[in-house]
Formats: structure tokens, sequence, C-alpha cells
């Protein structure tokens, strides 16, 4: 599986507990709005505010996720695309030199 499934489903499954927890939230602030706890209002800025930092902190767990997962496949050995593309450039002058020393020997 390619890095960046990994990476997609990671951050797929960070949108999808965070959909959970805005909801539980909003769910919260109805109910204690319904108790007469906190009035609409603060209920609305308390969302507001909470949906803020979980923004906010799910950007920091996407590129923690993703300098992890960079740093875990380069522990395994596993080559970036960029060292990927230099072989195959390599292969390629190599196999360009092979069939120019093959056509001067057969001259």
């Amino acid at each position: 599986m390619d890095s960046n499934d990994w990476v997609k489903q990671l951050l797929l499954v960070g949108i999808g507990t965070t959909s959970l927890v805005a909801d539980k939230i909003k769910e919260v602030s109805d109910q204690w709005v319904k108790d007469g706890r906190i009035d609409s209002e603060e209920a609305k800025r308390l969302v507001e505010e909470l949906m803020q930092k979980i923004r906010a902190g799910q950007g920091n767990f996407e590129s923690t996720i993703e300098h992890q997962l960079r740093k875990i496949l380069q522990d395994l050995g596993v080559p970036r695309q960029s060292e990927m593309d230099e072989l195959r450039g390599r292969i390629d002058r190599l196999e360009r030199q092979i069939r120019n020393f093959e056509n001067k020997m057969w001259r």
C-alpha cells in the first residue's frame, strides 16, 4: 500500500473522529441549554471555541502523522519517489549506452 494511502486513511479517521466529537459537543451544549446551565449564546461560543481548538490540533496531528510515516518508511529502507525517479533515469541512460555500444559493435 502506498504511503499516501496510509496518510489518507489516517486523515479520514481524524476527520471522522472530529465529526463525532463536534456532534457530541453540540449535543452536550444543547442539553446544557435545555437544562438551563448556560444560555444559547454561551453554548454557541463554547462550541465555536472548542471546534477552533480541535481544528488547530488536527493540523498538528496531520503533520505529526505524516512526519512519523516518513520516518518509519525511511527506517524500513523504502525509497522516496525522488530516489526512484533518479534510479529510473540512471537505468534509462545505461540502457541507451548499452544500445549505442551494441550498435557500434555491429557496424
